[in-house]
């Protein structure tokens, strides 16, 4: 048997009745699957339109399977043709397919007010879920806390110090590189600015301003936060991941007190240290384009510094980078304590993490700036 004799094809034929396609060869799902043999026959199928004239006679097929049926009958419109001859165990296999044919596709189901409003409650519900897990969080924190003053030789100083190391000097390096560039951008646009009115000596206001109570502790929290805060989720989800939380528990090894309490503690304090590294780091940068730029030298700068920028401006961002510091651990320890036993989760609850402390801090940070608007100015 060569390939053309079971190549799936139709022939037409005249009949005293009128015109008829004879489908030919073996329509199945391996012939049909053939790109060539398939352009063929949607050539044939389109001179061979279904018509009230044309007749079908299926009986000189070789071979049917449901795959041909179901082509059969999507070129017939869902139809059976006027004249149609075949065998038995052809009309079974037509019928079977014209009963499970769908011919119109269900509509998409309508927009309804109620399904947009249990959606929006299930968010509400999930926000609040995670709201009161960080009260718990931090009540159990104070306790801890308290627990701490009443006996500080129990305290686990040595996790707080290695947490300082890990989380204050090792951030040392890349914070003061962004903070210098973040003092040469701002000095070198504002330059430009200053210079068309001959204000130059006011770079020194702008720059104190700016960067002691506001860019110099915002960036410091927002690297912080991505560095440290995200370490802090994938240590602790991790621990989930192992199972290191489960057999904490078995043991009577409070979560809070050996994991949430350390690391905030060291954060909260090397905070405002890494604060004013960065904020000096950033003046530095400043103080070098003001003198490339404008030729105001170092040492004018550090003269009209502490008048134009008073003591309380340091004091309000050394306060606020405390509550950064606090708020990136908390954060952390809540999204790390929250890690499902799987690495998909531990991905998602890093980069919730990170994306929910950095706007924390902004948020933080502008309740900050209208509460003590006073301080400072």
């Amino acid at each position: 048997m060569t390939i053309d004799s079971v190549a799936p094809r139709i022939v037409r034929t005249d009949t005293p009745d009128g015109p008829c396609a004879q489908p030919q060869g073996r329509w199945g799902a391996a012939e049909l699957g053939t790109r060539a043999q398939w352009k063929l026959l949607r050539r044939q199928l389109q001179d061979n339109a279904p018509a009230a004239t044309l007749g079908w006679d299926l009986r000189s097929l070789q071979w049917l399977d449901h795959v041909g049926a179901q082509l059969l009958w999507n070129h017939w419109g869902h139809t059976w043709p006027a004249r149609l001859e075949l065998t038995d165990v052809q009309r079974t296999l037509l019928e079977r397919v014209a009963e499970l044919t769908i011919t119109n596709p269900p509509a998409p189901p309508p927009w309804r007010l109620f399904d947009e409003v249990d959606r929006l409650g299930v968010l509400v519900l999930h926000g609040l879920d995670h709201a009161r897990h960080m009260v718990q969080m931090v009540g159990q924190l104070v306790l801890d806390l308290l627990r701490l003053a009443r006996n500080p030789r129990r305290g686990p100083w040595r996790d707080v110090s290695g947490h300082l190391f890990r989380m204050g000097a090792t951030a040392l390096p890349i914070t003061a590189l962004v903070g210098f560039l973040i003092g040469v951008v701002l000095a070198y646009l504002m330059s430009l600015q200053l210079r068309q009115f001959g204000a130059e000596s006011f770079i020194v206001n702008i720059l104190g301003i700016s960067l002691i109570r506001e860019l110099g502790p915002m960036l410091a929290a927002i690297l912080v936060a991505g560095r440290s805060g995200s370490s802090i989720t994938a240590q602790i989800g991790v621990m989930r991941v192992t199972e290191e939380l489960d057999a904490m528990r078995v043991m009577g090894i409070p979560h809070g007190f050996r994991l949430v309490m350390p690391r905030t503690l060291a954060l909260a304090l090397a905070m405002p240290l890494i604060s004013v590294w960065t904020t000096l780091a950033a003046l530095a940068g400043g103080m070098l384009a003001a003198d490339i730029t404008l030729g105001i030298s170092p040492s004018y700068f550090v003269q009209a510094l502490p008048a134009a920028v008073k003591v309380g401006n340091l004091g309000l961002a050394v306060a606020k980078s405390v509550v950064f510091g606090g708020l990136i651990a908390l954060i952390g320890c809540h999204w790390g304590l929250r890690v499902k036993p799987n690495t998909q989760s531990l991905g998602e609850g890093t980069t919730a993490s990170v994306v929910t402390s950095i706007t924390m801090v902004i948020i933080v940070d502008a309740i900050f700036a209208v509460a003590f608007r006073n301080v400072g100015i």
